[in-house]
């Protein structure tokens, strides 16, 4: 796990809620506090959705929904003339970049050993925070994935042009 400290928030927001940066990752959770605090839980619910609508959006098999289909609220929560007091977001890798993360670390994990690997953004106190993280099925001492992670995590900050800075 690592912590990466957004040193320019404005063009991760921009590219984060008015671009596609995040599209590809599942939104876990989220929590925007303004005015009142939104919370988004981004549990599916196959209920809400036909057989056929989980197919044609790429649905099917996802416990989480793509954070491209509540970006646009995201987006409504925080634009305006003041700025929200905090925000998390918490994002899931999808389970394809999973497999690839997986595979190219080198590890001795499989993909199955892994329920997720995470990028968690908080903002508060003016500050935006990124932490990685992974969650296990199983208990091993080997941190081969989690420098994958951590590594790949700072190289997508640096291809979407933002800037940041290790604690």
């Amino acid at each position: 796990m690592t912590a990466l400290q957004i040193t320019d928030i404005g063009p991760l927001l921009n590219e984060m809620l008015k671009g596609d940066m995040f599209d590809r990752f599942l939104l876990k959770e989220a929590s925007v506090s303004a005015a009142f605090t939104t919370a988004i839980d981004g549990m599916i619910s196959e209920s809400f959705f036909s057989e056929e609508d989980l197919e044609k959006f790429a649905l099917a098999g996802l416990s989480y929904i793509p954070f491209s289909f509540v970006r646009p609220i995201c987006l409504n929560l925080i634009r305006g003339n003041r700025k929200p007091t905090a925000f998390q977001f918490q994002f899931l890798l999808s389970p394809q970049n999973q497999k690839k993360t997986v595979e190219q670390s080198g590890s001795s994990f499989q993909n199955e050993d892994i329920t997720g690997l995470f990028l968690n953004l908080n903002y508060k106190n003016d500050a935006l925070v990124c932490t990685t993280g992974i969650s296990y099925k199983i208990f091993s001492p080997d941190k081969s994935l989690e420098n994958e992670w951590d590594r790949q995590a700072a190289i997508f900050f640096k291809k979407h042009g933002i800037a940041v800075s290790k604690l």
